[in-house]
């Protein structure tokens, strides 16, 4: 049974969905075509199919698997591709985002030219490697020999990214599992309000319903669209760690709460049903992976708004020093009340970043 078991993870799971999918929205008919038969869907027993809209900008839809392998790929490899390049799309510089199970077990930016992208896959790898481990890799520019030989020293499931050197492509292609994928084109696609909302989201419910809605965009730019709120303010350093940050924890399940330093998340808290649990999951995790140091001067981003002051109290405790979240619980007093009285710098985004996925 055992053995059975653990070949289901290597076999395609048949499936028969139509070739052709139609929906008419606002009157526009849009025609998707199957692109990918995948191996199988959230489980071994679920078939599944990739499909993209006709004749419309793709950037997941036209995927080039350069590489195969374990079967082909599974739903949550592409959507663990599609939240990396949710992430990564905020930052014009190299970076690089580690997925586990559509949330990100680590990010990291460079901090500047002499920064190469090895050492940003390292700082993402390493903010949680034992997560990171049979994870999915995003990056945001060409892949060279040397990110290829990091990324090959230990188990990682799916590289995506927009393009390789082909020495890096060999490096890749000695791994028998190891899926690899180009993205198709990165640029433009929507990430502030007043971009335009489309492609919008669409959840289908248990029995056939659906939600529409339009995807997930912020208005925080730069420090100009945040709002602070203590009587300290934070360094331009903080500032920059927060709204990097905010990027990252708009892509982690809610209740959701991100830990940086340095254009690096240190602690990743996701899918909590209470916010301080969250808090407590991003420090305690930061420590126990050997970022206890880092933690004191962090910064530390919060999905929704803080309902008391444990929270505050929690990030005293670990010595974060400044946090960015959106404002707007009865208790705002109480909590803005609380970082001055430990003196953390505390910025209001005047919007909330919930998602569950």
């Amino acid at each position: 049974m055992t053995e059975s078991m653990k070949q289901r993870y290597r076999s395609h799971f048949e499936e028969k969905f139509p070739p052709e999918l139609r929906i008419i929205l606002d009157g526009e008919e849009v025609v998707y075509e199957k692109a990918l038969s995948l191996r199988y869907g959230e489980n071994p027993h679920q078939p599944a199919a990739l499909y993209r809209p006709k004749n419309r900008r793709l950037t997941i839809g036209n995927l080039r698997e350069l590489k195969t392998g374990k079967g082909g790929l599974s739903q949550t490899n592409i959507e663990d591709v599609n939240n990396a390049v949710n992430i990564l799309k905020y930052f014009d510089v190299s970076a690089c985002a580690v997925m586990k199970h559509l949330n990100p077990s680590g990010v990291a930016a460079a901090k500047g030219p002499s920064d190469s992208l090895k050492d940003v896959y390292v700082r993402a790898r390493d903010c949680d490697n034992l997560a990171a481990f049979g994870g999915v890799v995003g990056f945001n520019t060409t892949v060279g020999v040397e990110t290829a030989q990091e990324v090959t020293s230990t188990f990682i499931e799916v590289v995506a990214a927009p393009g390789y050197t082909e020495e890096s492509i060999d490096v890749f292609s000695r791994r028998r599992d190891l899926r690899l994928l180009q993205l198709g084109e990165t640029e433009g696609l929507s990430r502030f309000v007043g971009d335009d909302p489309r492609p919008y989201s669409i959840s289908v419910l248990l029995d056939g319903s659906v939600i529409l809605s339009t995807q997930l965009l912020t208005k925080v730019r730069s420090a100009a669209d945040v709002r602070v709120v203590t009587r300290r303010t934070p360094t331009s350093v903080e500032m920059t760690d927060m709204i990097f940050s905010w990027y990252v924890c708009m892509n982690v399940r809610s209740n959701g709460v991100v830990v940086s330093r340095d254009r690096t998340t240190l602690g990743i808290g996701t899918g909590q049903q209470d916010r301080v649990t969250a808090v407590r999951l991003a420090l305690e995790k930061a420590v126990e992976r050997g970022h206890g140091v880092e933690v004191k001067g962090a910064v530390l981003a919060s999905d929704g708004f803080f309902p008391f002051s444990d929270s505050i109290e929690l990030m005293e405790k670990y010595g974060v020093s400044a946090c960015i979240q959106p404002g707007g619980s009865v208790k705002d007093a109480e909590v803005i009340e609380a970082c001055d009285k430990y003196g953390i710098a505390m910025v209001f985004t005047d919007e909330r970043c919930f998602r569950h996925f």
